[in-house]
């Protein structure tokens, strides 16, 4: 197989620096491919992508401003592999990342693959506690890398691998965003290609957020699920509604406390300390380790209020979704 890169990247020279340099690193000997798909950056990255013209087979092509979606897709479009591996710009490679993807489509060949994220030791320890609340069992059930089925995982775009036969048949990315990643596995399943997870092709994945930013992130994910369900009843699932049920249980949780009843709260004490203990573990880090506690409650709220609101719009207000929040949409 013949592998390509494909890139899309918005005002964010500095993230291409790094990324390029654990590309120019990988240990796989054939030929590779890289495609930049500059989407309409005011700061570009051209001379940083031309400092690794000499190492890497890499083209830079700049478009007006479409998103992340639709740059993947005008990068698989231009790409000269038969097989397209979509990274987000914030992502960070070790060395045998290609080398392991390789290994397993030689053995166990599927049309698209995602694979998981991890925390590198140059990340913030916000960073850090949001990767853990993104990637725990605890917190988000596993979906970006751990216990969901590997027959049905659904990649996610800032680390998937897609062949050209599953592009072409399922015309790449929808204008949804975020949404867009089990937008296009679910169509893939439509058309018989299989997904699948490898668990050794992780990427370092830098997620260049805030608080703030993490909260609006995970807001807009919680929206984007209704939208999908309604277009897809068969793949909704009643796991989709436990982030609202969570914030629901917690605010009857602290009325009952001026009841005079703790056991509710007591349970919410217990889940915290086990997700504490676990990122303890991992991290080995007190502060990354209440830090995760953070993320969880913005996780939870975030998502939850999110997944109400558009669930709201859509089938209570019976609204079109293009129309009641546009802000999901690219034209």
């Amino acid at each position: 197989m013949n592998y390509s890169f494909v890139i899309p990247i918005y005002n964010r020279p500095e993230e291409m620096e790094e990324l390029l340099y654990s590309l120019s690193k990988q240990t796989y000997t054939d030929y590779f491919e890289v495609v930049v798909v500059e989407d309409g950056s005011t700061i570009d990255c051209r001379e940083v992508v031309n400092r690794y013209s000499d190492q890497l087979n890499i083209a830079y092509h700049y478009k007006d401003n479409s998103g992340p979606g639709d740059s993947r897709n005008y990068g698989m479009k231009v790409a000269k592999g038969d097989y397209f591996i979509i990274l987000d710009s914030d992502c960070i490679l070790p060395p045998n990342y290609l080398t392991e993807v390789h290994a397993y489509l030689t053995n166990n060949y599927v049309d698209c693959f995602g694979g998981p994220d991890a925390a590198h030791e140059s990340f913030s320890d916000v960073q850090k506690a949001i990767n853990q609340v993104m990637t725990s069992v605890l917190t988000t059930g596993g979906v970006r890398g751990a216990s969901e089925k590997l027959g049905k995982f659904q990649p996610r775009s800032f680390n998937m691998g897609i062949s050209k036969k599953a592009f072409m048949e399922s015309k790449g990315f929808g204008k949804i965003h975020p949404g867009e990643d089990p937008d296009l596995s679910i169509r893939l399943w439509k058309l018989h290609f299989k997904t699948a997870l490898i668990t050794n092709a992780y990427v370092f994945h830098k997620r260049r957020i805030d608080w703030e930013k993490f909260y609006k992130q995970v807001n807009k994910f919680g929206k984007a699920r209704p939208i999908l369900n309604q277009r897809y009843p068969e793949y909704n699932k009643i796991t989709y509604w436990f982030p609202s049920l969570f914030i629901v249980g917690f605010c009857f949780s602290v009325l009952a406390i001026f009841l005079g009843i703790y056991v509710f709260i007591a349970l919410y004490v217990f889940y915290f300390l086990a997700l504490f203990m676990q990122s303890l573990v991992a991290t080995k880090s007190l502060k990354i380790s209440f830090l995760t506690i953070i993320a969880s409650f913005i996780q939870f709220f975030g998502y939850g209020a999110g997944f109400l609101y558009s669930y709201f719009l859509l089938n209570i207000k019976k609204e079109d979704a293009v129309e009641a929040m546009p802000e999901m949409f690219f034209k």
